[in-house]
């Protein structure tokens, strides 16, 4: 039996609020005419990348399943969060450039008297539904109302962990403007943000905000909210330019020579916020690891070790095989061992780049026993709670 236009508007209208639109009319036909979209999908630079896990379903849900597993991937107590306080960030920055990290990718970034907010997740779970899914292991730093004014609220891509409907929707009432990837404008329309507040980029596409340029650069990663994945949406990392500084988010994304590219166009920059938690052997292609989150940052600096890297992408949402507290100790080698200067603030913690960073691994307190790093021997002492045998059961990686 054939469908019709209106059997297609009556499982529109049951689709789950949370899924999002699909993007029609007049947005569809600019996707088509993306030099980034081809056969009906949005395409990666650098060829095509691996979206799904590879190697066996049975591989992956025992690795999941695993009891001890299980036990690694969660803090073994609470995780400190700073109390973020109106005055904490009212104040000007003095060297004109702060970045807060709200926990996962969000990041306020206060850049030359205006303020940015990067894939801001204030809500319980990254999940399409309010009773399942991964869900926060620490609290917001502060609620978001306290947050006071925001000059352009920036996506990356529409994922759950970083476009979430609660705090979208509060935005919303606001007078925000939202800079997103070519596509994900149909998911905020639907959730109550006009047409008029939007800015929607493909890849080197720019638009001003104040004083502010905003740049969506590639990114090697996907897309899809809805049971049906039609990779109509864009993902990008994002360069945001102001009269004195210059900062880049990397969203989500594997390792790719692009950077290297980003970088000669639009860099060095003072300070990067590159993803480098939830890795997995089973989908290398689409996150880094903490030593490809380093490689990543140098390429963006031009080879050079400079500017300030904020790890993002980690902490907050149990979403990989790997130990909660690998991606902050494995990033301290990595930043060791290139020279670079590396941030470790507490969620919620303000920092500027150009001043002193928060550099205490405050997350070995809650730490369970986290192998050693990939290329080099660390002492037990190194890592709260490891023994000689955590140490030595590391593989190479």
């Amino acid at each position: 039996m054939a469908v019709t236009r209106s059997d297609r508007s009556g499982l529109r209208a049951l689709r789950p609020e949370s899924f999002g639109a699909d993007p029609g009319g007049e947005r569809m036909a600019r996707i088509r005419r993306s030099p980034h979209f081809k056969d009906g999908v949005f395409q990666n630079p650098g060829g095509p990348a691996r979206i799904r896990p590879s190697g066996s379903t049975r591989d992956l849900a025992r690795t999941y399943f695993d009891k001890e597993s299980r036990s690694r991937r969660a803090p073994k107590g609470a995780i400190p969060v700073h109390p973020t306080t109106l005055a904490d960030i009212s104040r000007p920055p003095a060297t004109g450039l702060r970045l807060t990290w709200m926990g996962h990718s969000g990041v306020l970034a206060e850049i030359d008297g205006h303020r940015v907010l990067f894939d801001p997740v204030w809500g319980e779970r990254c999940s399409p539904f309010p009773f399942a899914g991964p869900r926060r292991l620490h609290p917001v730093p502060l609620p978001l109302a306290a947050l006071g004014p925001v000059d352009v609220v920036v996506i990356s891509h529409d994922h759950y962990d970083h476009l979430d409907l609660p705090t979208i929707k509060a935005l919303a009432g606001t007078d925000t403007l939202f800079a997103v990837p070519l596509g994900v404008g149909a998911h905020l329309e639907r959730w109550g943000v006009s047409a008029g507040r939007l800015r929607e980029l493909d890849w080197h596409e720019t638009t001003k905000v104040g004083g502010l340029t905003l740049t969506a650069t590639p990114a090697r990663h996907f897309c899809g909210r809805g049971l049906r994945n039609t990779q109509h949406t864009l993902w990008a990392s994002w360069v945001v330019e102001g009269e004195e500084h210059r900062v880049y988010h990397s969203g989500d994304t594997g390792y790719f020579d692009g950077f290297k590219d980003i970088g000669a166009g639009h860099g060095p920059f003072d300070a990067t916020m590159i993803q480098v938690g939830a890795y997995s052997d089973f989908w290398p292609d689409i996150h880094m690891t903490p030593e490809e989150g380093v490689r990543a940052h140098l390429d963006l600096q031009g080879g050079d070790a400079a500017g300030v890297l904020l790890p993002i992408h980690w902490n907050t949402f149990n979403l990989a095989p790997h130990a909660w507290a690998e991606p902050g100790e494995w990033m301290r080698d990595a930043g060791e061992e290139a020279g670079q200067a590396v941030a470790f603030p507490r969620p919620g913690e303000p920092f500027e780049p150009a001043g002193e960073l928060p550099v205490e691994p405050w997350w070995r307190a809650v730490s369970g026993p986290v192998a050693r790093s990939w290329n080099r021997p660390r002492s037990a002492e190194g890592v709260a709670g490891t023994s000689k045998g955590d140490l030595d059961l590391a593989g190479e990686r």
